[in-house]
C-alpha cells in the first residue's frame, strides 16, 4: 500500500511551518486513472462529498418528478449550506409544501448558521438554531420527499430504512465497489466507505452524464448541472465550493466534505476527482482539488479564486502578510 503523498505546504516566512499529506485520483470515465498521488486504494468515508450521489434515489424512485422539485431544490439536496436565509428560506418552503413539519420530521439536528449574517441575527435576538440551519437540511429534505414518496416509516436516518438502503445501492453502483462498512456522518446518516479510487470513478460517471441515457444518466446529468447552476445554494458566499464553482462559471461541479474530502465533476473532460487530505484540515483538500482544477484547465490559475486556495496570502490580524501556501512535489507543476 502506498503512503500518503505530500500535497500542500504551510510556508510562515523562510520556515515550512506544516505540510498536508493526502491521496488524489483523477479518473477519465472511459481511460480510468489519468492521475494519481498517494494510495490510490486508501479507504475513506467520503463525508458529504457523496451528497450528489445519495441524492440519486430521490430522482430515480421518481419522487423528484412527483413532487415536482426544482433545480433549485436539487442543487440544494447535495448542499452543506451555510444556513443563511436562501437556504433555510428554500427547506421551510419544500417541507411547508409537502405538508412535513421540519422540527417534527427531521433527523439531522440543529447547528448555528456559518453564514455571519444570520449568525448575527440569531445572537441579537437571543434566538436558538432549528435543524433548518443545519448545513445538511437540504439532503434531508431530499430524504424526507423520498421517505414520502415511498411511503416508509419516519426513521429515515436508519440504516435500514428504505430510503438508506437506496443510497448504498446505488453508492456501491457508482463506485463499482462493495463498501466496506459505514460511519454515523454529523447530520445522523450513515456514510459509506470507498476507495479513493471508487469515489473519482463515481465522479468520473457524473461527468460523463450526458442527460439522453437511462433514468442513471438523467439523473446525474441533472444534479451535476443544477449544482453547476446554483453555486450558492451548494455552499454559500464565502465558501471555497461557490467560490470555486463560480470561477468556473459551471464548467465544474465541486463539492467538499467534512475531514478535507473533496471532490470534482469535470463534465467537458469527461473526468471525475476525488481526493482526501490525511490529517482532516480544510485548507489543505481546498489547495489540492484547486491545483487539480488549474491542471485540468476548467479553472484559471491566475483567478482571484484559485490564488486564494491555492497560495494565500496569509495575514495576521493586523493584515500583515505572515505566510502562504505552496503546492508539493508532482501535484505543483501537473496539468493534463
Amino acid at each position: 500500500m502506498a503512503e500518503a503523498e505530500t500535497l500542500v505546504e504551510v510556508w510562515r516566512g523562510p520556515f515550512c511551518e506544516s505540510i498536508h499529506r493526502g491521496h488524489a485520483v483523477v479518473w477519465h470515465a472511459d481511460g480510468g486513472i489519468v492521475a494519481s498521488w498517494g494510495d490510490p486504494d486508501a479507504v475513506i468515508l467520503p463525508r458529504s462529498s457523496c451528497k450528489m450521489i445519495q441524492a440519486l434515489p430521490l430522482i430515480e424512485s421518481g419522487a423528484a418528478e412527483a413532487f415536482g422539485l426544482s433545480e433549485a431544490q436539487l442543487a440544494l439536496s447535495c448542499a452543506s449550506h451555510s444556513g443563511a436565509a436562501v437556504h433555510t428560506d428554500m427547506v421551510r418552503a419544500w417541507l411547508g409544501g409537502l405538508g412535513i413539519d421540519p422540527e417534527a420530521a427531521l433527523r439531522c439536528g440543529p447547528q448555528m448558521p456559518s453564514d455571519p449574517d444570520a449568525r448575527s441575527a440569531m445572537i441579537r435576538t437571543d434566538t436558538s438554531p432549528c435543524q433548518i440551519h443545519n448545513n445538511c437540511s437540504g439532503k434531508h429534505s431530499g430524504f424526507l420527499t423520498l421517505t414520502k414518496h415511498l411511503g416508509a416509516g419516519p426513521d429515515y436516518v436508519d440504516p435500514d430504512h428504505p430510503v438508506q438502503v437506496a443510497v448504498k445501492s446505488a453508492f456501491e453502483e457508482v463506485t463499482e465497489e462493495t463498501s466496506p462498512g459505514f460511519g454515523i456522518d454529523g447530520c445522523s446518516a450513515p456514510n459509506f466507505a470507498c476507495t479513493v479510487t471508487g469515489l473519482a470513478r463515481a465522479m468520473g460517471r457524473f461527468a460523463a452524464a450526458t442527460g439522453n441515457g437511462d433514468s442513471r444518466d438523467r439523473a446525474m446529468h441533472r444534479l451535476t448541472r443544477a449544482m453547476a447552476s446554483h453555486p450558492v445554494l451548494v455552499a454559500g458566499e464565502g465558501k471555497s465550493c461557490t467560490a470555486l464553482m463560480s470561477a468556473m462559471s459551471g464548467r465544474a461541479s465541486v463539492k467538499t466534505g467534512a475531514e478535507a474530502v473533496f471532490i470534482a465533476i469535470v463534465p467537458e473532460r469527461r473526468m471525475g476527482v476525488a481526493l482526501k487530505i490525511e490529517d482532516g484540515t480544510t485548507r489543505g483538500s481546498e489547495a489540492a482539488i484547486t491545483r487539480i482544477l488549474t491542471g485540468l484547465g476548467v479553472l484559471d490559475a491566475h483567478h482571484p479564486a484559485a490564488l486564494t486556495y491555492t497560495h494565500g496570502p496569509i495575514r495576521n490580524r493586523r493584515d500583515i502578510v505572515t505566510g502562504e501556501y505552496r503546492l508539493s512535489g508532482s501535484l505543483a507543476d501537473w496539468k493534463l
